[in-house]
């Protein structure tokens, strides 16, 4: 997890959350908010930056006093990149620092040099933390900006000369590429978004798409699977619901266990903040 003084969640309520980032605190919506009451309201004039949602799929920052351009926060020795974007992101996902430790944790469980496939990256936690502990990571997002910015990451957390291929490209494509290629896995992480498109208009649509990619990951990683985690954000999907998909996609005698559960932040006062959920599978120890 984060250390404190890296990030908190201060508060949360009323469709928003309050966060510190860094020395900066930031005021953006939160729908897992809406419907509670805000528990520390003195809290919030206290915010640097105030995201105001103008429609949709867009909207601005507000802020009295100018704020950087960028800043840096770090999650264990790693650095990452934080800015305001468009779309009232920071270029973290701060629910993913749980997965990242797990992670780090079947990393560490081995002597062997494992391969990890980091699908839908995006400013590349899981490839930091994989080229951190020794794995060969090969990091896909069909953003290049997305694919720019973790490699900042990489190169202000000293991993310049890690084991890192960087590909701009659709998922899928890149995963039946790989696997014509004979190219192989020890474990894949993934992300993926509700929609999306790639970089030559591939349209991905997770109640359509995930199957057909989870097939293909599985298939890479037939010859000595280790780990495997599944994140995302959809509405309406339940840890159950990706679990049973992971289940199906890797068939009995996987030979492995099953965590899942909901991702959430919990706030400077305890509460938990709901923030999507994960499926998590580990080769059992022989």
């Amino acid at each position: 997890m984060f250390a404190k003084e890296q990030y908190q969640l201060l508060d949360f309520g009323d469709g928003r959350r309050l966060e510190r980032f860094g020395e900066f605190i930031l005021d953006r919506p939160s729908v897992a908010a809406e419907g509670v009451p805000k528990q520390q309201a003195e809290l919030w004039s206290s915010a640097h930056a105030t995201y105001v949602r103008r429609s949709a799929n867009e909207g601005a920052w507000q802020s009295a006093n100018q704020m950087p351009l960028s800043w840096k926060i770090q999650h264990e020795n790693c650095d990452l990149e934080l800015k305001l974007t468009d779309f009232g992101h920071v270029g973290v996902f701060p629910e993913q620092s749980g997965n990242w430790d797990w992670m780090t944790r079947q990393l560490k469980s081995t002597d062997d040099t494992l391969k990890v496939l980091n699908l839908f990256a995006y400013t590349g936690g899981a490839t930091l933390t994989g080229a951190a502990h020794g794995a060969e990571v090969v990091h896909v997002d069909s953003a290049q900006n997305s694919v720019l910015w973790a490699r900042r990451n990489t190169e202000s957390s000293g991993l310049t000369d890690a084991s890192i291929r960087w590909i701009t490209e659709d998922s899928r494509k890149f995963a039946t590429r790989e696997l014509k290629r004979g190219n192989k896995y020890h474990g894949v992480v993934m992300d993926p978004p509700s929609y999306g498109h790639g970089p030559k208009g591939e349209v991905w649509k997770i109640q359509q798409d995930l199957d057909e990619l989870l097939d293909l990951c599985m298939q890479l990683t037939a010859h000595d699977r280790r780990f495997i985690l599944i994140s995302c954000h959809t509405t309406g999907y339940l840890p159950h619901d990706l679990e049973q998909k992971l289940r199906q996609a890797l068939g009995s005698g996987h030979g492995g266990t099953f965590e899942s559960g909901g991702l959430a932040i919990r706030s400077a006062d305890g509460r938990q903040l709901p923030c999507g959920i994960a499926v998590r599978w580990t080769k059992k120890n022989d």
